[in-house]
């Protein structure tokens, strides 16, 4: 995940990404976890806080850690800056360690495999779909105690990832420099020359992945072929008006990247610092999608990292997620409870009648296509 990395209304929040289900299979592997109340817990192999006795021995056995390796939380994304200090300040014995802030799904994983052993290794992840799919074997898999409240859709059935946060792929733009665009073909003109940025490598990041789906569906493609995505970029490219620039708070701010492909909740973040700054979910298909929790199966922190998840699941995470402008994962069951924020909830911007969300299937043949097509495409 990085930083370069709406019409009818969303109820209960959950339904309209629950038109594709993920079809989720990988199978969880690693030793076997010890009997509920032993006195030798292996934190790095429970799959519940069951295998900790109860949530207050997983809290000691963290609490005794001392330490949380997290990486890619860049603290203006949906809301990450609350809610690490939130952690800190409930668990002040729980140092939280964040390296590297902006940096792509891949490259997570990447700092997982080059410190592997080491205790600068990160303990949890935070990924886009693709990227998940493709890396099962780093994880570890754990169910939180809400687990049930997530629907089955945004889970892998062992708890290896799972769905957390999510939106709609949307189009940023200073008001004070440009129309609103009506249409992706809008982009293409030459008004926006040089000033479309979609923050990176889709081969590589969960939100410049979405930009191609959302081109995809916008031009009358499907999820199954990503090649009209590509060709659109590529149009855009051959005209100039594709921006390579990896877009954070500064460069909307400076103006320097005008125009952004990114997440509704990122896009309205920026108004903050630029109160020019509008959104634009485009009508017809919308392209929705979650960012994924998992753990670090070789994890230096093993039970911070599974104290870390229980709390990313509870209900006042949860409406911090809302807080900053995303759709958090247990939104429905929450709703039906009366424990999510109705205020915040109803403050949510409209989205598209229409919504997809690629299959797993859909997402491993869009990232080998990408690999293939988007560097000469956009070169």
């Amino acid at each position: 995940m990085t930083n370069f990395h709406r019409r009818a209304r969303i109820g209960a929040g959950i339904a309209l990404f629950t038109t594709a289900a993920l079809g989720l299979t990988a199978c969880a592997t690693g030793a076997e976890a010890p009997a509920a109340g032993s006195d030798e817990v292996d934190a790095a192999a429970a799959t519940s806080v069951e295998d900790f006795g109860s949530f207050a021995e997983l809290e000691e056995a963290a609490k005794a850690e001392g330490q949380l390796n997290v990486i890619a939380l860049p603290r203006d994304w949906a809301n990450y800056g609350e809610i690490l200090d939130l952690f800190a300040e409930k668990y002040p014995e729980i140092t939280i360690n964040e390296a590297s802030p902006d940096v792509s799904s891949a490259e997570e994983i990447q700092a997982a495999k080059t410190n592997e052993g080491l205790d600068t290794a990160p303990d949890v992840f935070d990924l886009g779909l693709t990227v998940a799919l493709q890396n099962t074997d780093v994880f570890a898999p754990y169910q939180v105690q809400t687990w049930d409240d997530i629907p089955d859709a945004l889970k892998e059935p062992t708890g290896l990832f799972v769905g957390d946060y999510g939106g709609y792929m949307s189009i940023g733009y200073d008001s004070s420099k440009f129309d609103a665009p009506e249409s992706l073909d809008d982009l293409k003109d030459a008004a926006y020359k040089g000033a479309v940025a979609i923050n990176g490598d889709p081969t590589q990041a969960g939100a410049a992945f979405a930009a191609v789906g959302l081109a995809t569906v916008q031009s009358n493609g499907t999820l199954d072929d990503f090649q009209p995505g590509i060709d659109f970029f590529s149009d855009m490219q051959k005209a100039g008006n594709l921006l390579k620039v990896d877009v954070t708070t500064a460069t909307v701010a400076s103006g320097e990247t005008p125009v952004v492909f990114d997440w509704d909740y990122l896009n309205a973040s920026h108004k903050a610092d630029n109160e020019n700054w509008e959104v634009v979910v485009f009508d017809g298909t919308g392209y929705a999608g979650y960012y994924n929790q998992a753990i670090n199966k070789d994890a230096p922190n093993p039970a911070a990292a599974r104290l870390w998840q229980e709390f990313l699941y509870s209900d006042e995470v949860q409406n911090l997620w809302l807080k900053g402008g995303a759709r958090p994962a247990r939104m429905e069951a929450m709703t039906e409870a009366g424990t999510i924020d109705a205020d915040m909830a109803a403050d949510l911007p409209e989205v598209p009648n229409e919504t997809v969300v690629p299959t797993e299937e859909q997402s491993t043949n869009a990232g080998t296509l990408l690999g293939e097509k988007w560097a000469a495409a956009v070169q």
